[in-house]
């Protein structure tokens, strides 16, 4: 990690110690920070203030209703979602109020009126009394309460730009051969290694990021399939991991699970679904399932029960490492 992140020292317990391999960054560069490695290698991504600014600017500006948020801070800072509520009261008005990650459920009795969390913590806790709860990282549970806001970004967006499916005021996304791409104040300036990637956009302006993500915008409204380069190819049909992963959730006895493939010289790509259960089989529910909710081709060619399935700290599932579960 130090060595992506090119750090020219380290600061701990015992004080601050330079690194000679470390390289400077420019005056205007306010972050490098990794991404989360989910689905490839951790990358460096460079973010100016400027970036910092008009993310924690654009932020507040959406979410404030009556005065200026208070947040409970309770996602790592060495992730982008976990930093920018600390931001948020740094470049911006908002407050903090700090306390043990276990409080987080008593924290609006203390006056905290806003939280970010990701799935599991949503799932595990009782944040009715927020007035907002920001939910990022893994795809969001198909029931959410009122005061739910899901959100869509990255690292290199400088966090979420888009809210409920609305982009944010300020940022523009839109669809190119079944690609997301974006265009923002809040965009990384560079990786640590390698320029911005830059593609044209609908306007004709070579200045758009490309995602990675496939989605679609209609009349303005966003949505996100996955991951292109995780897209499964069987029997001639399209399967986004998500959507079967979201299906095969909502059985009883699956606690959590991921879905995969290897290639197959029939199928192309065999579908394989790694589950962690309750110690029932539960083959028959997953394949019935997944072909009622999707179709026949979605239907796991394997059945795999693991005993986790790896995340990042943010709730992504880490699909590069999924493999070496079999």
């Amino acid at each position: 990690m130090l060595e992506l992140l090119g750090a020219t020292a380290v600061i701990d317990s015992h004080g601050r110690r330079p690194r000679e391999a470390g390289r400077d960054v420019e005056d205007a560069i306010g972050l490098v920070m990794l991404t989360s490695g989910s689905s490839a290698d951790p990358k460096a991504v460079q973010l100016t203030w400027g970036a910092l600014q008009a993310s924690a600017d654009m932020t507040q500006k959406a979410l404030a209703r009556n005065g200026a948020p208070v947040w409970f801070p309770c996602l790592p800072a060495s992730h982008i979602g976990g930093l920018a509520v600390l931001l948020r009261a740094i470049l911006s008005d908002a407050a903090l109020l700090w306390d043990d990650v276990a409080g987080i459920e008593n924290a609006p009795a203390r006056g905290a009126t806003h939280v970010a969390v990701v799935r599991a913590q949503l799932l595990r806790h009782d944040l009715s009394a927020y007035s907002t709860v920001l939910l990022g990282g893994a795809r969001p549970p198909s029931a959410l309460g009122a005061n739910v806001v899901t959100t869509w970004g990255m690292t290199e967006t400088g966090s979420g730009i888009v809210y409920d499916g609305y982009a944010l005021s300020g940022v523009d996304v839109a669809e190119v051969a079944g690609e997301l791409i974006v265009r923002s104040p809040t965009l990384f300036f560079s990786y640590r290694d390698s320029a911005r990637p830059r593609v044209t956009g609908p306007d004709g302006i070579n200045d758009w990021y490309p995602t990675g993500d496939a989605g679609s915008v209609d009349d303005g409204r966003v949505s996100v399939r996955g991951r292109l380069g995780y897209v499964i190819n069987t029997g001639g049909e399209k399967l986004w991991p998500e959507d079967l992963e979201t299906a095969l959730s909502a059985i009883a006895g699956v606690r959590d699970v991921a879905v995969t493939s290897v290639d197959d010289p029939e199928w192309g790509h065999r579908v394989i679904a790694l589950v962690v259960g309750d110690g029932r089989t539960l083959d028959g529910a997953i394949s019935a399932t997944a072909t009622e909710r999707i179709g026949p081709w979605a239907k796991p060619k394997e059945i795999r029960y693991v005993a986790a399935i790896p995340r990042t700290s943010n709730g992504k599932i880490k699909r590069n490492e999924l493999k070496h579960l079999f």
